[in-house]
């Protein structure tokens, strides 16, 4: 696992009179309940069919994998619970030839374009807040997670998913192509065939793009959307493959994140 140092110390909550902390999981125990939090949210609450055993979402990859883990008390003294958490796999502990194989996404993607980018490429995926912790501060201290991983470590691209359900038709998904295409939507040389593509013809786009928090957070740091999207049938959702270069980033916003957590 990295070793980054994510700064010492508990951020104020809004979840009663509690504390977060930011860090990387750090032993064996430590990962289980990350994936004990990704059952709850992923199988229990939104109906996803994931890998077991019961009671734990749990794949080949998260072996290889850090995980940024957002840790919370009620009090300080009781033991401290996850509420938020993101995978990531950094490039040095991917040792699939070529790289694309050696990665989660290319299990919706064929990802031969951005080859030349995955040397320097963070995959990150997974990500989940607990319900009663979805606020501002515990989804911003996840981006300034990755911000300060990628930072310490010297990466330079961020790959992942925006994922939308599609209970409405898949009219959120279409609003979120219409917003890609104003602004977001990376060169056309990489672009990513999904293997599996979410039907969007003829889906009317919802009257506003209702993003959610974490894909505002890649969108804000100027993130590009790489084509069309996958149909993911475990999770029940389409998925935007989106790319995110730190050099090219909003340097304001990036410094924002990189800022202390105290």
């Amino acid at each position: 696992m990295t070793t980054i140092e994510m700064v010492p110390g508990t951020y104020p909550g809004t979840a009663s009179a509690g504390g977060y902390r930011l860090g990387l999981a750090a032993v064996r125990s430590d990962v289980l309940a990350v994936c004990e939090l990704r059952d709850q949210v992923f199988r229990i609450e939104g109906g996803a069919r994931t890998p077991g055993p019961e009671g734990f979402d749990i794949d080949d990859f998260d072996d290889i994998c850090d995980h940024l883990v957002v840790w919370w008390s009620p009090d300080g003294i009781r033991p401290e619970i996850p509420v938020a958490t993101y995978r990531l796999l950094p490039p040095g502990q991917n040792h699939r030839r070529p790289r694309h194989a050696g990665l989660y996404g290319s299990g919706e993607f064929d990802l031969r374009p951005l080859d030349g980018l995955l040397e320097w490429t963070v995959e990150a995926g997974r990500a989940c807040v607990h319900p009663d912790h979805r606020s501002a501060t515990a989804i911003s201290l996840l981006w300034r997670g990755i911000a300060r991983y990628m930072a310490g470590a010297g990466h330079r691209y961020l790959l992942g998913c925006a994922s939308f359900h599609v209970e409405d038709g898949g009219r959120a998904a279409a609003a979120f192509a219409d917003l890609a295409a104003l602004g977001h939507r990376a060169p056309t040389a990489l672009h990513c065939t999904p293997r599996r593509p979410f039907p969007m013809a003829g889906i009317p786009a919802a009257s506003r793009a209702e993003v959610p928090p974490l894909v505002r957070g890649y969108l804000r740091l100027g993130a590009q959307v790489c084509g069309a999207p996958a149909w993911d049938e475990d999770f029940g959702t389409a998925d935007f493959l989106m790319l995110l270069d730190l050099q090219q980033t909003d340097q304001r916003y990036l410094r924002r994140f990189l800022g202390p957590i105290r």
